[in-house]
This record gives C-alpha cells, sequence and structure tokens, in this order.
C-alpha cells in the first residue's frame, strides 16, 4: 500500500512538460469520453451555428444597414476563435500533417480563410458559410453509429461506382459537344447562339430537362433536334442513379441474410432477424 501511495503521489507532483500539455489539450479537443471534451465539442457546436447565422443574416440588406457594424465584431470574434481552436489542434495532434490534409482538418482551414481574404478582396466573407460542415461531427460526438455505418455504405458505393460514372459522364460531355456544335452550325448567331461555348450550354440545358428559357432554337431543325436531346435527357438522367443503385445493393448484401421465410416466403432478412418481419413466423424454424 505505502509503495502505491508513493507511486501516485509522485505521480501527482510531476512538473507539466510540453508532451504532457499536448496530450492534455488533445484529450480535450479530440476526446468524447471526457465531461471536458463533451462541453468543448458543444460549445464549438453552438459556435459553429452562430457564426453561419451572422453570415447569413449579414447577406440580407436591411440588416445589414442596421446591424452590420455588430456583424463585422461577431465574424471576427468567430474567426479568431476558431483560428485558436486549430492553432490548439496543430499544436495537439500527434499527426499534423495529416490532421491538416484530412477531410476536417481541409474544412477547419477554410473555416478560417474566408475572413482573412476578405480584406484584400471585398465579400469573401460570405464563403464563411463552409463552417456548416464542421456540424458533420456532431456524428462523433453523439456517438451516431448507426449514421454512420448508412453514410460508409454510401460512400463505398460512390467509391465503388466512380469509374461507370466517370465513363458516363465522360459520353455526356460529348453528346453535349457535338449537339451544342451542330445547333451552333444550324441556327447561327441571329438566333442567339453566338459560339459554341454557348451552344455547349444550351445543349447541357436542354439535356437536363432544366429549360431556364433564355435561349431557343428557332429554325424548325434546331427545334428537332431540340426534341430528340429533350428525350434522350430522360433516359440519361436515370443512367447515375441507376449505377450508384446498383453498386448500393451490393454493398449493403453482406448485411442480408439469402434466407426466406418458411411461412410467406419473404427473401432477404436482417443479419441479426429471428423472426420474419412481414408475417412474424420463426426464421430458424
Amino acid at each position: 500500500m505505502k509503495q502505491i501511495k508513493n507511486r501516485l503521489s509522485k505521480t501527482q507532483d510531476k512538473p507539466l512538460t510540453l508532451g504532457r500539455l499536448r496530450h492534455d489539450i488533445h484529450v480535450v479537443i479530440d476526446g468524447t469520453d471526457t465531461p471536458m471534451g463533451k462541453l468543448f465539442d458543444i460549445v464549438l457546436l453552438v459556435a459553429v451555428l452562430a457564426s453561419v447565422a451572422v453570415v447569413m443574416l449579414d447577406s440580407v440588406l436591411i440588416m445589414r444597414m442596421q446591424y452590420g457594424r455588430y456583424f463585422f465584431y461577431a465574424e471576427w470574434f468567430f474567426t479568431i476563435l476558431f483560428t485558436f481552436e486549430y492553432v490548439l489542434r496543430l499544436f495537439s495532434t500527434p499527426n499534423r500533417l495529416r490532421y491538416m490534409l484530412s477531410f476536417y482538418g481541409v474544412v477547419d482551414f477554410l473555416s478560417i480563410l474566408p475572413t482573412y481574404l476578405s480584406l484584400m478582396f471585398g465579400g469573401l466573407q460570405y464563403l464563411l458559410v463552409v463552417r456548416i460542415l464542421r456540424l458533420l461531427r456532431i456524428f462523433r460526438i453523439l456517438k451516431m453509429a448507426d449514421y454512420m455505418q448508412q453514410a460508409g455504405f454510401l460512400t463505398m458505393a460512390l467509391r465503388s461506382s466512380r469509374h461507370k460514372i466517370v465513363v458516363f459522364f465522360l459520353a455526356v460531355i460529348i453528346l453535349v459537344t457535338i449537339f451544342g456544335s451542330v445547333v451552333y452550325v444550324i441556327e447561327g448567331a441571329e438566333n442567339g447562339f453566338t459560339s459554341i461555348p454557348v451552344s455547349i450550354y444550351w445543349a447541357i440545358v436542354t439535356m437536363t430537362t432544366v429549360g431556364y428559357g433564355d435561349m431557343s432554337p428557332k429554325t424548325p431543325v434546331g427545334q428537332a433536334i431540340a426534341s430528340f436531346v429533350m428525350i434522350m435527357g430522360y433516359s440519361i438522367i436515370a443512367v447515375p442513379t441507376g449505377l450508384f443503385t446498383a453498386e448500393l445493393t451490393k454493398t449493403m448484401r453482406p448485411q442480408l441474410q439469402p434466407i426466406s421465410c418458411p411461412n410467406c416466403g419473404k427473401f432477404g432478412h436482417a443479419a441479426e432477424a429471428k423472426f420474419c418481419d412481414r408475417c412474424g413466423h420463426d426464421l430458424h424454424v
């Protein structure tokens, strides 16, 4: 017992070193299991929401004319606060380069950069709405494992289908370039198609069925091509959705059991299911 007490007293009397300070700050900033860590994250999320609200209100002309000075002070207060937090993260993280190049590290840096750039280029402070991405930490703070798992399924499906989607978009770019060039030749500048890039813009708007109406073909041949592009657009829009859905099904397939209900015949129950979710029959009889 005396030896244990002596060790504890030596540990408590151990001087505060730089490494210990970095560790303590890291536990508070990146940890969610301690009361101080939870409090830090909650305060940070409230600050993020308040800063985004300030930026949005500052974009309203009436609000800016009445409270523009207060918005300016609040904006710099939040920027200095997030800058200090970013410096603390760099100081305490075990791997600075890994943090700086990570998703959250890039978002943390972009959340403070526009304010400083606005000193040279006016209006860039409105890009501070990127801070709302920092709210994604709420999944880590509240330990929403189910939501993170579902987000992982979506990410894996996108990653698996990226080659097919890239090929699809390349084909779409080729098509709109061809259609835009053809319509440029047929319609000409007198009908608003002043160049091939402008005509490609029209082809994209038409193929995606957005239809701004700022440009439209006037000749019968041009209208016929436009009709064909519109019809093609409906079928093309469904392609990336189908690709992503197919990959998502493959990703989530391991979560399903190849088992049918012996009573109603329903196939594909959850891995932990014991009873059929349609008729309630025991699946393992």
